[in-house]
């Protein structure tokens, strides 16, 4: 939905067109732990910790998308390792996000937030349980992100 001014009257246009994102997210490893960022307050899921990453722009290739991505939240430059696994979810009847993570390492933990997070953690297998939402955890567990041999 947009508004248009036309005329001194202002009209709302809806675009109920059908809409797929596809994103990104870094399972960013570093001495056993896998950092995990807080949504700022304003953003939407303020508040919830989730993997740094984002959405790909038009014609960007995926890995590269995904340590821009890293580079704008974070400040960290990472590898990118391999795919861990790939998901679908809606945020409202008329948008998908198409999800694809990915195992990455750093040699670097010193973390520049963006405006984006207002916090971040290298999280332990028990801290990331306790802080991070519960679908994150099911698709952790599903995919067996907690057993990797890395994660203390």
């Amino acid at each position: 939905m947009f508004h248009l001014l036309v005329g001194g009257y202002q009209l709302t246009v809806r675009d109920d067109r059908n809409q797929i994102v596809v994103a990104t997210k870094g399972v960013i490893l570093h001495k056993g732990k896998i950092l995990v960022v807080q949504r700022a307050p304003e953003d939407v899921g303020g508040g919830t910790w989730e993997c740094p990453g984002g959405k790909l722009d038009f014609g960007e290739d995926i890995e590269e998308g995904l340590i821009r991505e890293i580079s704008e939240e974070v400040g960290l430059n990472v590898s990118v390792e391999k795919l861990l696994f790939a998901n679908s979810f809606k945020t409202n009847p008329a948008r998908q996000i198409v999800l694809l993570s990915y195992l990455c390492s750093t040699d670097n933990d010193n973390v520049i937030l963006s405006n984006e997070h207002m916090d971040y953690k290298w999280a332990t297998k028990n801290e990331l349980l306790s802080i991070l939402p519960s679908t994150i955890i099911r698709d952790f567990k599903k995919y067996n992100i907690f057993s990797l041999q890395e994660l203390i």
